[in-house]
């Protein structure tokens, strides 16, 4: 009886080492998160329960060398990576199922993954850029990276309440939320057409929960509360069975925090 090689048995599964790599890089991207995101830091020292994080601390920014930018930026995109890849796993596992159906590759859904890790770098670099100017204006703390200024807060708060009810964000999230429509209608053929397939789809996602992640700002964008929180926000968003009432709900609970916080900050002066 014809025995089969270890290799063979892996390349014969396809799923399996498509699911296993992107837990892999979940857990890699998490880990990487949890150590402090290359900051040097203890993400518990840049944590905390309370709403709004306490703003009573000292404005400082951070040295802003190039290589400190660099370390922001790898911060911003492994943590976007963290917090959204595990919410297109749907389409990515969707995708290696069609492809290898269809006499393909079921091994191009890296490809695609990869170009939907992609599109988050423009997002990461738009916001390492925001966080080195609220940083010089004082308005964030250069090492907790939370919010010092009450009125920004709730101006970011209002403004992603306001967002979660446009056309805009509800026609990224029916892309986010359909990913069989999606490859039917963006289907390209071979790894460059996975990978153009996942840039695509990283930036409808991009679309649909910047202001999401814009939150960071607010809560702290070290802060694992905040992290975790936005991260669960974005997957019921994407997966429960009415996508828009939970964004339209996420939307009262926005606004709610950002008319607690101008209460707050008006009877403190």
């Amino acid at each position: 009886m014809p025995t089969t090689s270890p290799i063979e048995a892996v390349a014969r599964n396809q799923r399996a080492v498509v699911i296993s790599g992107l837990i892999l890089v979940s857990l890699l991207a998490w880990g990487f998160v949890l150590a402090g995101g290359g900051t040097g830091m203890s993400i518990r020292a840049m944590s905390t329960w309370r709403f709004p994080p306490p703003m009573d601390r000292p404005a400082m920014a951070g040295m802003w060398t190039p290589a400190y930018a660099v370390t922001m930026l790898v911060m911003w995109w492994v943590m976007m990576v963290a917090m959204m890849l595990p919410s297109a796993a749907p389409l990515i596992l969707l995708y290696e199922q069609i492809a290898r159906k269809s006499g393909g590759s079921g091994a191009r859904a890296a490809w695609l993954a990869a170009g939907y890790c992609l599109g988050w770098l423009g997002f990461s670099m738009a916001a390492t850029a925001l966080q080195y100017g609220l940083e010089q204006l004082g308005w964030i703390h250069g090492m907790l990276m939370w919010s010092l200024n009450p009125w920004l807060s709730a101006a970011l708060l209002a403004a992603a309440a306001v967002y979660q009810i446009t056309p805009l964000k509800h026609a990224c999230l029916k892309h986010c939320r359909t990913p069989f429509g999606f490859i039917m209608g963006h289907w390209r053929p071979g790894a460059s057409g996975a990978f153009r397939m996942g840039l695509v789809h990283g930036t409808y996602c991009v679309g649909c929960c910047w202001f999401l992640m814009a939150l960071l700002f607010v809560g702290g964008i070290m802060n694992i509360v905040w992290i975790a929180g936005l991260a669960l926000m974005v997957l019921v968003e994407k997966v429960a069975p009415n996508g828009r009432l939970v964004s339209n709900l996420l939307g009262v609970l926005f606004l709610g925090g950002a008319i607690h916080i101008t209460a707050s900050a008006a009877l403190q002066t």
